[in-house]
This record gives C-alpha cells, structure tokens and sequence, in this order.
C-alpha cells in the first residue's frame, strides 16, 4: 500500500505528465487562430463593415501579443493563479462578445468590442507562458521540440474545435463563440494545478528520446487524421452520428500520450531512476564559510555541465552519479592547484534563465523581436481575414479553411522544433 501510495505521488509529479497536460491545455488555447470563423458570425450579426471586422482582428492581435503582463504575473504568482486569472480573461472578453451578438446585452459600440476581444484573446498568453516556463524548466535539455510541440497545439487548437463545434451542430452560429469562451476555460482551470514546474531536470531516463518519438508519431498521426477527417466532411454528407464517431476517435488521439506518465511511474521497474539526479545536490557550505568559496563552487558546477559527455544521461543513475562525482572532483583538484583557469563570467549564458534587463542588452532578444515584428504580420492578416477571403470565393463554410491552416501551422511549429534541435547539438 505503501510503494502505490509512493507511485502515485511520483505520479503527480512526473513531468512528463505535467508535458501531456500542457499538450492538453495548448489544443484548446489557440483561440485567436478561430477569428476566421468567429469574424463572419460577429460581421453578420451586428452589421459591421470589413473595416469595422478589420478593427476587431486588430484587437485580437494585440491581445494576442501583448504578454508582457502574463509573463510578470507567471514570474510573482504561482502558475495556478496566473491561469486562473487568464482563464477569467477568456471567459469575460468572449462570454461578453456572445452575449452581444445574441443580444442578450446590448450591443457595445465598437472601440467597446476591440476592448472586449482584446481581454478575451489576452487569456491566451497566459496559457501560453504557463505551458511553456514549465515544461522547459521540467526539460532543460529539450527545449526545441517542448517549444515546438506546446506552440503547435496552440496552433492546432482552432481545427481541434471546430471539429467539437462540427459534433455539436447547432443552428446557432454563435454557439461557437459561446464554445471559445467557455470550453477552454474549463479544461484550463481543470489542469491548473498540473501544469507547473516540478522538477524535471532530476527525471532524466534512457527511454526519454523513445518517449519524445512516440509523441511526434502522436502528433503526425492527429494532422493526418484532422486532414482526413476535414476532407471527408467537405466531400461527402455525413451523418451526425458518424461526425460525433469521428470526434470522439479525435479525443482518443489527444488522450493517448498519458500512456507516457502512467508506464514511467506504475509499471516501471527502474525505481532507481524514478527521480534520479542530473547534478548531484551541492553540498551545505558550513556558516563560516566565505562569499568567494560558494562562487568558486557554482563556476565549478557551471564548468561540469561544459565538461560532461554527452552521452552520460544515457547511464543508469548510480554509474552516472560517480562519472559526475569523479569529474567534478578532478576540477576541483584542478582550480585548487592553478591547473585549469575558470573563467568568470557575468550574467547568464544562452539556455539560462534571464531578467528582462539582462536579455535587453543581449543581441539575441533584438534580433528575436525584430523577427518576429517584421515577419509574423502576414500570416496574422490570412488568419484574421480567411472567413472573408473564403465567402468572397463563393465558399459559405469558412470552417475548413480555418482547419486547414492549423493544420498545416501545426505541423510546421513541431518540425521548427524538432528541426532546430538536431542543429543545435
């Protein structure tokens, strides 16, 4: 009784469950990517114009990008609360937003719904920082596919429900408006306490590259049944019984990686590993101990990480203890005499954790912002304006359009990341 109670609590802490909750949370957080289904319905409604719509996308986007206020409350709050305080973003901008297109209110005058969208959209940066500080921290030395795989559901998210929208079918156009605003902030504030650092960098296995390549044989799998799904329902008229078959096998794919936590920690014989150490834990300096002593040691702790084989994770974790305990004794011996010069070096280095007046002043944040400043805008104005562009065509069902392109932005954020960590290494 006592070893299930000990399983299950590593249970709630594996990280890899924290990961698949945050996949979780990210396939229904994307809502910004549904604005081309949401703007006919909005437009039609309450009688805008294309330039009034075009106000609203405005909105959107900055909700969208404006994270420096998420990421501030993520950095003074526990991860639980700055969720919350997202998920009631979402359920306020969006709930008022349906409201008035129903008219169950008033209808608010324009600048009134730009600040409605915004509020609403805002929410999504709060689930995204949240997701992605802690599966990075949970994964220090994955980070390329964690980002790439969390971005990419955010971005799936928009096919993901408009095929729950597609189940429910209503004859009420806004009832997709009513499903944005409420369904995420359930799923959110049901993950809340998961999602969150616990750790992760002592969880190191050998079958954590199996793992990560069963999760993009996952994720190749969900695109090509979205794809297939998407297809189907366009070229042929299905029944409502078979679209809720379809929908519920779409769950199934989206449930499937808990399978990862559960055999890691209730069917796995390798208790030794369970939570096993990337570094062993520095020792306590004694109280006389001086300032420059508790330097020296975290520059030779610093200096192990460079030293250290690559492929020493690999090991079982009593034979990678002692190769790290036998190198970090021979760069101590080495500093102690003058043989090895340990260079001193000021602030964090690249992959470390940075303040924002440190990543101000690094080249790496300017060119980052830039590129994203200069380069992201033309995909944001397709997003914003592909209910219209496809009506204009002829095309009376924006939907699969909006799935289409989250599809395809779903599969090119996770190749980004898988990509850009086999040149990293």
């Amino acid at each position: 009784m006592v070893e299930v109670g000990s399983r299950v609590q590593g249970f709630l802490r594996n990280r890899w469950l924290v990961f698949v909750a945050a996949m979780w949370m990210q396939s229904c957080a994307g809502v910004g990517y549904l604005f081309g289904s949401l703007s006919p319905v909005i437009k039609s409604s309450l009688g805008y114009n294309q330039r009034q719509v075009a106000g609203l996308g405005v909105a959107k986007d900055l909700g969208d990008s404006v994270g420096f206020l998420a990421g501030t409350l993520c950095a003074l709050l526990p991860l639980w609360a700055a969720l919350l305080v997202g998920a009631a973003q979402n359920l306020l901008g969006y709930g008022w937003v349906w409201l008035a297109v129903t008219r169950r209110v008033p209808v608010p005058p324009l600048w009134a719904m730009c600040i409605l969208i915004f509020i609403g959209n805002n929410g999504e940066t709060y689930f995204n920082t949240a997701a992605l500080v802690s599966c990075v921290q949970n994964f220090p030395k994955s980070r390329g596919p964690i980002v790439g795989i969390l971005k990419g559901f955010a971005g799936l998210s928009g096919a993901i429900l408009t095929q729950i929208y597609a189940m429910k079918h209503s004859p009420d156009d806004a009832a997709l408006i009513f499903m944005v605003a409420v369904g995420p902030t359930m799923v959110v504030i049901a993950l809340m306490f998961i999602v969150r650092p616990v750790g992760g960098h002592r969880q190191v296995r050998p079958s954590d590259g199996t793992s990560f390549t069963f999760v993009y044989s996952v994720c190749l799998l969900l695109a090509a049944y979205l794809m297939g799904v998407m297809l189907l329902e366009d070229l042929v008229d299905l029944s409502q019984s078979m679209i809720t078959l379809l929908t519920i096998i779409l769950i199934i794919f989206l449930l499937v990686p808990i399978v990862i936590p559960v055999l890691l920690s209730f069917f796995s014989d390798d208790d030794e590993t369970l939570y096993a150490l990337l570094l062993p834990s520095p020792r306590k300096e004694e109280p006389s101990a001086s300032t420059s002593s508790e330097e020296q040691q975290e520059v030779i702790l610093s200096e192990l990480e460079d030293e250290k084989p690559r492929d020493i994770d690999l090991l079982s974790a009593s034979e990678r203890q002692k190769r790290i305990a036998a190198l970090q004794a021979r760069l101590f011996q080495a500093a102690a005499v003058g043989a090895v010069r340990v260079k001193r070096r000021r602030g964090p280095r690249r992959g470390e954790d940075f303040t924002l007046m440190q990543a101000l002043i690094k080249a790496d944040f300017w060119l980052l912002f830039f590129s994203l400043l200069l380069g992201s805008g033309s995909g944001l104005t397709v997003i914003d304006n592909l209910g219209q562009m496809s009506q204009s065509l002829g095309y009376k069902e924006t939907h699969i359009f909006v799935s289409m392109i989250s599809i395809w932005n779903f599969l090119g954020r996770i190749g980004g990341g898988y990509f850009s960590e086999i040149i990293v290494k």
